[in-house]
């Protein structure tokens, strides 16, 4: 965990300051008419502190991404990353996975949930794009949402990480980030989606949902945010209104 100390230094550094666009205390949700320029403040001091925009999930290609992210599904990335060599081992391509027995794909993913409804949603996703998409991943949201198992999050990540089109990618990060920050008075992910499209110029889409994402996952964490213990140690001490804390 970064120390509050640290992040202290990294800011200084950066030149970004501790106070910026102060938030409304309390339960209060971000007025309309502020919400753009709060959204880009929040931007501008994460960005800088978090800049990979790889997802953190191992995959080696277009389809391997799909189907890890299938696999996340109310899943950590670390148990993720612990069955997929083996999967993509035995299924590297579309084509391996389109004629795999979905109890075969059951025995590999076992250890992550719900592994009797994903492996159905590999195999089926595969056999649709070798019949409808030429053995390729489509790179078109509405043919991604067509794929057995792929929601917004995942049609978003595939077509910003593989495709190189901006993406707001919504987890279970996010969307807590995003309630805690007052930006928004509810979790719902295609909510959230829209209300970042509406406030936030769309090439930094994708930057800004890995930020909100690491941001997340590793300071505003959901049982033990860390601004309880050390409100220092979060770059977003003095904006947030620790909304549900």
């Amino acid at each position: 965990m970064v120390s509050g100390r640290a992040w202290s230094s990294l800011l200084a550094l950066l030149k970004v300051p501790r106070c910026g666009i102060l938030w409304p205390q309390g339960n209060d949700i971000v007025e309309k008419a502020d919400l753009r320029q709060r959204v880009s403040e929040i931007a501008r001091i994460l960005l800088p502190l978090w800049p990979n925009e790889k997802p953190l999930i191992h995959s080696s290609s277009c389809f391997e991404l799909l189907c890890a992210v299938i696999l996340s599904a109310q899943c950590t990335d670390d148990q993720v990353n612990a069955v997929t060599p083996a999967l993509f081992s035995a299924y590297p391509n579309p084509r391996a996975m389109a004629l795999a027995d979905v109890e075969d794909v059951e025995r590999l993913i076992r250890s992550v949930g719900f592994f009797h409804t994903k492996a159905r949603h590999l195999v089926l996703s595969a056999r649709k794009i070798m019949t409808e998409y030429g053995g390729k991943v489509p790179s078109k949201m509405e043919e991604l949402l067509s794929l057995p198992g792929v929601g917004r999050k995942t049609a978003n990540l595939v077509i910003s990480s593989c495709f190189g089109a901006p993406g707001i990618i919504v987890d279970t990060h996010v969307s807590r980030l995003v309630y805690r920050l007052g930006l928004h008075d509810n979790r719902d992910p295609a909510a959230i989606e829209k209300k970042i499209r509406e406030n936030l110029q769309k090439s930094r889409f994708t930057a800004f949902s890995h930020a909100l994402n690491r941001q997340g996952k590793y300071i505003c964490r959901a049982r033990n945010p860390a601004c309880l213990s050390d409100p220092s140690s979060c770059p977003l001490e003095k904006l947030c209104p620790r909304r549900g804390l």
